[in-house]
C-alpha cells in the first residue's frame, strides 16, 4: 500500500464525512464541509504529485485515484441539489459523463489490462469543477441563475474531458489492434 493509495483511501473515507456535515444545522456546517472538500482535493493533488515524483503509480492507483476523486464530488454536487442551489439535471448530466467514463474505464481495462491516466483537460476540468462546487456550498444563496451558470460552464468543461478520455481510448484500442 504506498502513500498515494492510502491519500486516495483518506479521500473515501472523507465522502460520507463530508456530506453528515454540510446538512448539519450548525451556522458554519457549509464552511466545515468546503474544508473537508478541500482537504480531499489537496490529498487528490498530492497523491497524483507523489505517485509520479516517487514512481508509485500503481493499477489499484489508477482505479481509486480516480474513483474517490468521482465519489466526492458526485456527493458534493448531490448535496447541493438537495439543497436547491443548482437544478437537478445537472446532477444527471454529471452522473451519466461518470457512469459512461466508469464502463469505458471497466472496457478498458478488460480489453487491455490498464485504465487511461489523467490528463491536463480532466486535471483542468477537475479543478474547474471544485472551485465551482466549493463557491456554491460556501455562498448558498447565490442567484439561482447565476448557481447554473456556473454549474453549466464546469459542466461543460468535464464534458469535453470525457471526450478527450474517449479519445484516447479509441487511439489505445487503434494502438492494440496495429501490434
Amino acid at each position: 500500500m504506498s502513500i498515494p493509495n492510502l491519500l486516495s483511501l483518506l479521500r473515501l473515507v472523507l465522502v460520507p464525512v463530508f456530506a453528515v456535515v454540510f446538512f448539519q444545522p450548525a451556522p458554519d456546517a457549509h464552511r466545515w464541509a468546503v474544508l473537508i472538500y478541500l482537504t480531499a482535493f489537496l490529498t487528490d493533488v498530492a497523491d497524483g504529485w507523489i505517485a509520479r515524483h516517487f514512481n508509485q503509480i500503481t493499477k489499484l492507483g489508477r482505479i481509486l485515484d480516480p474513483l474517490a476523486d468521482k465519489l466526492m464530488t458526485f456527493t458534493v454536487i448531490i448535496c447541493i441539489t438537495a439543497d436547491g442551489i443548482i437544478p437537478l439535471w445537472a446532477v444527471v448530466v454529471f452522473f451519466l459523463k461518470e457512469l459512461t467514463m466508469a464502463i469505458g474505464g471497466y472496457l478498458m481495462y478488460q480489453k487491455l489490462g490498464d485504465v487511461i491516466s489523467s490528463n491536463w483537460l480532466g486535471k483542468s476540468a477537475t479543478g474547474v469543477f471544485f472551485v465551482v462546487c466549493a463557491a456554491l456550498v460556501l455562498f448558498p444563496a447565490i442567484p439561482r441563475p447565476w448557481a447554473v451558470r456556473i454549474i453549466s460552464a464546469a459542466l461543460v468543461l468535464t464534458v469535453a474531458a470525457f471526450f478527450s478520455y474517449l479519445y484516447q481510448f479509441v487511439k489505445g484500442l487503434e494502438k492494440r489492434k496495429s501490434h
